[in-house]
């Protein structure tokens, strides 16, 4: 752990001499394009540099990269950037007006931050890229014991071993909790035993084992070994904490969407993009309209009778991609489904018959991201047939959503496909950030210019 620790700091630092040398790259860039530049006496430009080098060290005192970290995901990545390059900016802007900066250079820092957080998200995104590399080679890894034999165990270590980013690896797997107490008894006879317990140990007994569960966490302090316990399968419910003043409660479901201010931040998001999404389908709207006329008479629009928020009906709107046909309203896309006309399969793929939804959402009708709606017929359906279906209905459908870009698009031929796009619905209710949402909506953009096989 030692070695491991030692290792993180040379790569923070090193990170975080990366990200002087972009900022400053930028800042010459930007004022190499500032005739007045050149004008500047030596006072000013030193005052310039000086403070914008002090402000990006406070901003990373705050909002510093975490990708050497073990379990960072994408939407960290991207929340702490846009967290350090706001923080920088602020700061620089600020300071020199502070001290009197008598050069006009508000819309430069808006270039400048535009290009800082472009840049850094890059080489993020390549740094993580350069960690898992060394990680999957050995390097910089974490060794972890397993104590106990069931499913939820089975699927956490899955999860840690087989992400190469995590950099784990198993040094014990004890299936027996009672072989692992009895080789650790005695911790003078057994003491090279217990130091090797790696890095990080997980144990999965029943809660009933309190004695068990107290003695390997007091052993795992005393040998400097992270320890964490892993509820049995049979034993998790579906609750999550939930506080009233200061008394814990459980409930079945709760969502970061349920407090305004988050409602509030979700809508004005949605009304932003809306607005430009919908600038953007005027300028393609001649196009799609003359390309569907001539493939397929009919309206150019397709309206359809939807499940909405608290599983009220909404008029769902896209551009018309098949024939006009009388299953439009209970039978859904296949691959080769011949309903389908050439330019309407080739909507589907990129997503442009959805275009039309960002009417939806601007109408309050739908959201950007959130679980896709679904036509009546499904929902009743399917509302028999999974005891959560519903569930999914406590925030606005999205044009998008987590199901979408996590492999559960399209067609739901068998009930497990609608299983997991229901379990992926709820825990994106359950786990709602705006970070959360900007890395959907990148990886829906991603799927417009790599074909997903799902999207028919």
């Amino acid at each position: 752990m030692r070695n491991n620790n030692q290792t993180n700091r040379l790569i923070k630092w090193f990170i975080l001499a990366f990200d002087f040398i972009i900022l400053w790259m930028i800042l010459w860039s930007v004022l190499d394009l500032f005739p007045a530049y050149e004008r500047w006496d030596e006072e000013k430009t030193t005052t310039f540099w000086v403070l914008c080098t002090i402000s990006l060290l406070l901003a990373e005192t705050r909002f510093g990269s975490l990708i050497h970290l073990r379990h960072v995901d994408a939407g960290d990545i991207i929340k702490r950037t846009t967290m350090l390059v706001a923080t920088y900016t602020l700061l620089a802007y600020v300071s020199l007006r502070a001290v009197h900066f008598m050069v006009r250079i508000g819309w430069r820092f808006v270039i400048i931050g535009i290009g800082l957080f472009v840049a850094l998200l890059l080489a993020r995104f390549v740094e993580r890229w350069i960690l898992k590399r060394l990680r999957s080679a050995g390097y910089n890894t974490r060794q972890i014991t397993l104590v106990g034999n069931d499913e939820a165990l089975e699927k956490l270590s899955q999860k840690l071993i087989g992400n190469p980013t995590y950099g784990y690896r198993i040094r014990h797997h004890f299936e027996d909790a009672k072989e692992f107490l009895n080789k650790n008894q005695n911790n003078n006879e057994n003491e090279k035993e217990i130091k090797e317990l790696g890095d990080e140990l997980y144990l999965c007994v029943p809660r009933t084992e309190r004695k068990v569960i107290e003695f390997v966490s007091q052993l795992c302090d005393r040998r400097m070994v992270k320890f964490y316990y892993v509820p049995p399968a049979n034993e998790s419910f579906n609750m999550q904490s939930v506080f009233i003043d200061d008394i814990e409660v459980f409930a079945s479901y709760a969502s970061p969407l349920e407090e305004p201010l988050n409602r509030l931040v979700k809508r004005a998001s949605d009304i932003v993009v809306s607005i430009i999404a919908l600038g953007i389908t005027g300028l393609l709207l001649p196009v799609v309209a003359i390309a569907i006329k001539m493939q397929s008479p009919g309206p150019l629009l397709f309206r359809q009778r939807r499940t909405g928020m608290d599983g009220k009906d909404f008029w769902c709107l896209k551009f018309r991609s098949m024939h006009v046909n009388a299953d439009s309203d209970r039978v859904q896309a296949t691959k080769d489904d011949p309903r389908k006309f050439p330019f309407g399969n080739f909507m589907r793929k990129t997503n442009i018959d959805e275009l039309p939804q960002f009417w939806n959402v601007l109408c309050s009708d739908m959201s950007i991201v959130g679980p896709r709606p679904h036509m009546l017929a499904h929902t009743k359906q399917y509302s028999e047939l999974i005891g959560k279906y519903m569930v999914r209905h406590f925030v606005k459908p999205g044009i998008t959503g987590w199901a979408q870009v996590t492999g559960f698009r399209g067609e739901t031929s068998e009930l497990w496909q609608m299983e997991g796009r229901v379990e992926r619905d709820i825990y994106y209710i359950q786990h709602w950030s705006i970070w959360l949402d900007l890395r959907i909506i990148w990886m829906t953009v991603k799927t417009i210019f790599k074909r997903d096989k799902k999207a028919y």
